[in-house]
């Protein structure tokens, strides 16, 4: 049906799953930068060292988003949280204590094997880690996105910032995030007198 919002995880699951994947630094950043920035997973596992991290080793709080990693070529600016920033700070010591490599061409995101992970590999990941946290349902690795679009617009009731954030082209594409999700609907019902 299209007139539905796209599914999303509940505040509690975006808990779960971040619980979940404490002690697992990759993929714990991996779904915080999903959930932080709005990142597509195409986008996340493209990244470089080098497009989150300057040369130094600090965090950018802008992240460049290289046109051969975003949809359609359209590169753009992509912000990191404040709480975000720190899990990326403690990455880099992570990356160096496994010795990924550093270097700004290297991959963000490596595999056992130290080389780029792949999104079916973040996908499958992502299933298993949903099991362990204990969820009722499974989702798609999108729905992070969904999520941190719809948390945006949720905040701020500004459609054309969930539409910069999300890097739509158009705002049509963004009103999706507009409507009331279940537990909206259900808390305001709940009292209603009958």
């Amino acid at each position: 049906m299209p007139h539905l919002s796209p599914p999303t995880l509940t505040h509690g699951e975006q808990k779960a799953i971040l619980r979940a994947t404490r002690r697992n630094l990759r993929d714990h950043l991996i779904y915080s930068q999903a959930l932080g920035t709005g990142l597509r997973l195409a986008e996340i596992v493209g990244l470089n060292v080098g497009d989150v991290y300057t040369p130094e080793g600090r965090p950018k709080n802008r992240v460049r988003l290289r046109p051969e990693i975003a949809k359609n070529g359209r590169a753009g600016d992509v912000f990191l949280p404040d709480a975000l920033l720190v899990k990326v700070r403690r990455f880099w010591r992570h990356k160096a204590m496994r010795r990924e490599g550093l270097r700004p061409e290297d991959p963000l995101f490596c595999n056992q094997s130290r080389t780029r992970i792949s999104p079916r590999r973040v996908q499958f990941a992502f299933r298993t880690w949903q099991v362990k946290a204990g969820f009722d349902r499974l989702y798609p690795f999108h729905c992070l996105r969904h999520t941190a679009v719809t948390s945006v617009y949720r905040l701020s009731k500004d459609l054309y910032l969930a539409q910069r954030f999300a890097r739509h082209a158009s705002p049509l594409t963004t009103t999706i995030y507009t409507h009331p999700s279940d537990d909206e609907l259900f808390k305001q019902i709940r009292n209603l007198r009958c």
